[in-house]
C-alpha cells in the first residue's frame, strides 16, 4: 500500500487546500473532472494543469506546474504511470508538500524520490473516495 490511513488523512486535512490537478480539462467524461468537483465541494481550491491551460470549474488553468504563480500544497496526478514520475519530480521542484497518484497510477521509483525529497505521497488511490470517508467520521 502506498499511503497509509495516516498519510491519506494528513494530505486531505492537514497540508493545505490548494490542489493542482494535473490532467484536468473540461472533458466531463474524464475522471479528473469529477474528482476536481468533489475536491471543491470539500473546500479545496483546484488548479487545472493541462497543456490547453483551460479554465475548469471556475479556476484558471495552467500549462504546467511551473507556470502556477502561487504555492501549491498537493499535486493530484491524472496522467498515465509512464508520465507520472516526471510530474512527481516537477512537484518536488515547485515546492509542493504532497503528491497524490490517482487510481491505477503507479511508479514506485517516483514514490521513493518524492518521499526522499520530504513530500508526503499516496499512490493508486482516489481523494474523491477518501475525503467523504474522512468527513463522515
Amino acid at each position: 500500500m502506498y499511503g497509509d490511513a495516516a498519510t491519506v488523512r494528513k494530505i486531505l486535512t492537514g497540508l493545505g487546500d490548494t490542489w493542482a490537478v494535473v490532467g484536468l480539462s473540461n472533458n466531463r467524461g474524464r475522471a479528473a473532472y469529477g474528482v476536481a468537483e468533489v475536491l471543491q465541494r470539500f473546500g479545496k481550491r483546484i488548479v487545472p494543469v493541462h497543456p490547453g491551460a483551460e479554465t475548469v470549474h471556475g479556476e484558471r488553468g495552467y500549462a504546467s506546474l511551473a507556470d502556477i504563480p502561487y504555492d501549491v500544497d498537493v499535486v493530484d496526478v491524472f496522467v498515465n504511470s509512464r508520465l507520472a514520475g516526471r510530474v512527481a519530480d516537477e512537484a518536488v521542484a515547485v515546492g509542493a508538500r504532497a503528491v497524490w497518484f490517482q487510481l491505477g497510477v503507479v511508479d514506485e521509483a517516483a514514490y521513493a524520490r518524492a518521499r526522499a525529497a520530504g513530500l508526503e505521497m499516496v499512490m493508486d488511490r482516489c481523494p474523491a473516495i477518501e475525503i467523504p470517508r474522512l468527513a463522515a467520521r
